[in-house]
């Protein structure tokens, strides 16, 4: 019982995100922009960062393909928008623990927060790389701007 409620909550936030993407507006010049694409199923993703002089990011993403897609890339917009560039690894990293089903701790869930929705995409192997295309690309910006923490 409890399981089918978490479940069912994890689900209604995956397509609040997927209906309702957060931060989507695009910069005018932004620092760093990526696009990505998985060719096996369409779903295209582009991210733009913004680095302010106090090391806050500023993140944009927009894109189009499956539910869990986007609103796995609404997810990291809204948790990286304003959080220290410094802290964009480690957050990818955790993001990854999660998707591998590797054990958090409750530290490490409460800093994902509602990016914990997506753990269930784990069962479903061919829908993690859905999931993790804005994850990726992230990490390509990061590997670009040279930011490591």
């Amino acid at each position: 019982m409890v399981n089918d409620e978490l479940n069912e909550m994890y689900e209604e936030i995956v397509m609040d995100h997927y209906h309702n993407p957060r931060n989507t507006d695009l910069f005018e010049s932004p620092d760093f922009e990526i696009e990505k694409n998985n060719p096996f199923c369409g779903d295209e993703i582009k991210i733009q960062l913004n680095f302010q002089e106090d090391n806050k990011v500023s993140a944009s993403v927009t894109g189009r393909g499956c539910a869990i897609s986007q609103a796995s890339g609404s997810l990291l917009a809204e948790k990286i928008n304003k959080i220290n560039s410094t802290d964009l690894q480690n957050t990818v990293d955790l993001f990854r623990k999660l998707i591998r089903s590797e054990e958090l701790t409750e530290e490490e869930l409460d800093e994902l927060g509602d990016i914990s929705a997506l753990s269930g995409v784990r069962k479903f192997p061919v829908r993690i790389k859905c999931a993790m295309l804005s994850w990726v690309a992230l990490e390509d910006i990061i590997k670009q701007s040279n930011l490591k923490n």
